[in-house]
């Protein structure tokens, strides 16, 4: 029997029907947030045979292809759901077909791994599922390129895996077999929380094809350098410095060029070296002599040859702590240096955010890949920590411009959002880059999230009825000094105000400066609740704080979006609803109908969890609520509670205009899904051309615009989606 419902949503007052649990799905159109890049890239490698092409790869948000006609990068895994294939240990274009390329994707020693191929540039992909982990996202992700192709039979192909020593298909990787002969078998599956360097390269001479072969290794103990002049059969050990051996690449002419470091990086690498072997073997140490000048920190991640103009070489620094990381270029086979950094200056009028820590954009840090164009020797590009630089042109004297070559690049953790009842339409919270003001969706931010400055900001909120009033809580880097980790703006995040807490406990100590005290603000601006140890009340902004009665210890307020005096949390460890009508000067157990007696699934996992309770703009008094996989909604102030999820298993959700909308899983499908009857008809918005490696942090709804939704993802960036329609 249908019966009629008076829904709430938006503030307006709605009538519904219940819909039959399977409801038409809408097609959606799914658009990136532009920041431009923002995260690490270990490589980037041109293509051999056509000019135009290359490939990006990242160490969470998958593959990316340039494409010279339409003047932008093509993400190439959009439509991969499983997670780890999001890390990309190794890219390989093809040496003689330029529609074919090759792919290694492994998260990390424990996830998934595989061999990718395709014979279209990456639009579709066939994977192989293979016996050795990889680690697309573990330290010693800038080493490489451990995927390589014989050019005489390129359906011959060599990897060198991590653990487990060095692997070959003869059938264009459908098949896989350990190389016998190869005299370094690797260290086995490393032990948690560690990472192997293991077989760093393949390097194939391209005059003799698999007859020769370079393989480098990072890992301690054993020679970092081996060689076979018989297809792999037999090899020996090569002359090199007490290092390990991280990046490897190979000319025209048949010439190595290897850079060692102390590490595989990218953090924690001492000092490092470059060294060049003739196509007879001899070697010798050709390492820029003002690097050494400068200390001799850092190592030699990037390596690059110039194949249209033989002995033009260039490498670049990783881990310069001190000094900086650098480019040099040598034209001359490594006999003189050009220090290029020194004369680098970098145009970041299209991704402005790069100006996010305060200063102005440096060389960059994390370089670990470095490519020269194969058709133009004066087109070097290199990757860093946050983005894609590229030149055309490398003069002689003078200075060397530099920008970014990013467009289509969404490469980013995103953290938190909201998507404020007024201002911009959304605002982001991000790991490494802090966070944005969204004004214009596809255009990059300016950075404003500073006063203080915090590499992520975990948590953040507006106020219901005064939006430009927004608050923040973050972390920084361990080895930086802070002030403060929570925030105030009254002009929607485009300026903020430090807030600094009381010390609390015995010894006295400040409970607010590592980023786990979650901040709420009410209703008009006027409070901010923050839990500390001894939640803490303000209506000052933070001029004074009183101790916050009734509410336990490091538990999250949650503000009602027009009442401003009404507050709410959840008590997951003793199961039960808290409520304040006092300001959030005290708060109380509300009776409760139609909630689980077990809370604890509500409670955070960690500082970066999403609210499990959620008010709704708009409409006082309206809460929904997470608890594990269900998902429960309350139109009265808590008071009674109706389970809203179906049969559908909640991951995440957030609220809209007149909608709710979940990440989760019903019938074994994962996707997104919506709700326009408080959860009565759940249909998939998203579809199978969008999954981004299902590596979903935070959802929204607009509360202006019917049907949009914010979806953040951990390592292809922001995304909005509107109707299609």
């Amino acid at each position: 029997m249908r019966r009629s419902r008076r829904v709430r949503a938006g503030g307006a007052l709605l009538v519904a029907l219940a819909l039959p649990a399977a409801a038409p799905t809408p097609a959606y159109r799914w658009t990136n947030v532009t920041v431009g890049a923002g995260g690490y890239a270990p490589n980037i490698v041109f293509s051999p045979v056509e000019r135009g092409l290359a490939y990006l790869r990242t160490d969470m948000g998958g593959a990316y292809r340039w494409d010279a006609q339409a003047a932008r990068w093509l993400p190439l895994q959009d439509d991969n759901a499983e997670s780890s294939y999001m890390g990309i240990e190794s890219i390989a274009p093809d040496p003689v077909d330029a529609d074919v390329v090759y792919m290694a994707a492994g998260m990390n020693a424990g996830a998934p791994a595989a061999i990718l191929r395709s014979a279209d540039r990456g639009r579709h992909w066939t994977v192989t599922p293979v016996p050795f982990a990889m680690g697309g996202n573990e330290p010693g992700r800038g080493l490489g390129e451990r995927l390589a192709i014989d050019p005489r039979d390129h359906d011959h192909l060599w990897f060198g895996s991590r653990h487990d020593g060095l692997w070959q298909s003869r059938d264009a990787g459908r098949h896989w077999a350990k190389v016998a002969g190869f005299p370094y078998a690797g260290l086995g599956r490393p032990a948690r929380r560690t990472a192997h360097g293991g077989v760093s390269f393949v390097a194939i001479d391209p005059r003799l094809g698999a007859r020769r072969i370079w393989a480098g290794i990072a890992d301690p103990g054993v020679a970092p350098l081996y060689r076979s002049d018989d297809g792999g059969a037999h090899w020996r050990a090569v002359a090199a410095p007490g290092l390990l051996a991280a990046k490897g690449v190979i000319d025209a002419r048949g010439v190595l060029w290897v850079g060692y470091g102390s590490g595989i990086g990218p953090s924690e690498v001492k000092t490092g070296a470059l060294w060049r072997y003739d196509p007879d073997g001899t070697g010798r140490d050709v390492t820029p002599p003002d690097w050494r000048d400068a200390g001799a920190e850092g190592a030699f991640f990037g390596v690059a040859v110039a194949r249209s103009a033989p002995g033009t070489v260039a490498v670049s620094t990783i881990d310069r702590y001190r000094a900086g990381d650098s480019l040099w270029l040598s034209r001359d086979d490594g006999a003189q240096w050009d220090d290029v950094g020194k004369r680098s200056r970098r145009d970041v009028s299209a991704t402005p955010f790069l100006l996010h820590e305060g200063k102005g954009a440096d060389f960059g840090h994390w370089i670990s890949g470095l490519a020269i164009d194969p058709f133009d020797a004066g087109h070097i590009a290199y990757t860093t920590g946050a983005t894609v630089y590229a030149t055309q042109r490398v003069p002689a004297r003078g200075p060397v411009d530099w920008a970014p070559w990013v467009r289509g690049i969404e490469q980013t953790a995103v953290i938190t959002l909201i998507a404020p009842t007024g201002g911009a339409p959304v605002v982001s919270g991000f790991g490494d880059l802090a966070g944005f003001v969204h004004d214009d969706l596809d255009r990059s931010p300016q950075p404003s999230f500073i006063d203080p400055y915090l590499s992520n900001t975990n948590m953040l909120d507006y106020a219901g009825r005064a939006p430009n009033v927004i608050v923040r809580s973050g972390s920084l880097y361990l080895d930086r000094p802070r002030d403060a980790s929570l925030a105030r703006s009254e002009d929607g995040g485009r300026h903020w105000t430090p807030l600094r807490l009381p010390p609390q406990g015995e010894p006295p100590a400040r409970d607010d400066l590592n980023g786990e005290a979650a901040i709420t603000v009410s209703a008009d601006g006027a409070t901010m609740i923050v839990a500390a140890r001894v939640p803490q009340r303000t209506r000052d902004g933070g001029r004074s704080w009183q101790a916050v009665r009734g509410l336990p210890p490091r538990t999250r307020a949650v503000a009602d979006k027009v009442d401003a005096a009404t507050f709410y949390a959840v008590d997951a460890a003793a199961g039960r609803l808290l409520v304040s009508h006092d300001g959030g000067a005290s708060f109380a157990p509300v009776a409760t109908q139609g909630l689980p007696r077990d809370l604890s699934a509500a409670a955070p996992r960690n500082r970066e969890s999403q609210s499990a309770l959620v008010a709704v703009p708009g409409a006082a008094g309206e809460l929904w609520l997470q608890v594990g996989t269900a998902l429960f909604h309350s139109r009265d102030g808590g008071r009674h509670f109706v389970a809203a999820n179906g049969d559908l298993a909640v991951e995440l959700f957030g609220i809209g205009k007149g909608a709710v909308y979940v990440i989760g899983s019903r019938g074994g499908v994962r996707g997104i899904w919506r709700a326009n009857d408080a959860g009565g008809a759940w249909s998939r918005i998203d579809d199978d051309a969008h999954r981004w490696g299902g590596r979903y942090r935070v959802i929204a709804g607009d509360p202006r615009r019917a049907g949009r939704v914010y979806v953040g993802t951990d390592g292809r960036g922001l995304f909005y989606g509107d109707p299609a329609g």
